[in-house]
């Protein structure tokens, strides 16, 4: 899939989890004394995992360094891999 798709789909998710959860939170839990822990567990949740994920996801998309092979394993590659 393209990157615009995945973090768009990823992004709706955790935007369900982190807004959508704690307001359908409120009209079920009213009466409950754990109602404002419960969504401030979502929201931290949904927000902390969020940025991990994003955060993950970007450096795979331009890493910093390539595999390190050495001279002789290259040149074995190169003869062993000719179509």
């Amino acid at each position: 899939m393209d990157t615009p798709v995945v973090v768009g789909i990823v992004t709706a998710v955790w935007a369900f989890i982190g807004i959508v959860l704690p307001i359908l939170v409120q009209f079920f839990m009213w009466r409950s004394p754990n109602k404002g822990i419960l969504q401030i567990m979502l929201v931290l949740s949904a927000v902390c995992c969020y940025v991990f994920w994003l955060t993950a996801y970007i450096c795979q998309l331009n890493p910093l360094f390539g595999p390190q092979l050495k001279g002789d394993l290259l040149r074995v590659i190169q003869q062993e891999w000719k179509p």
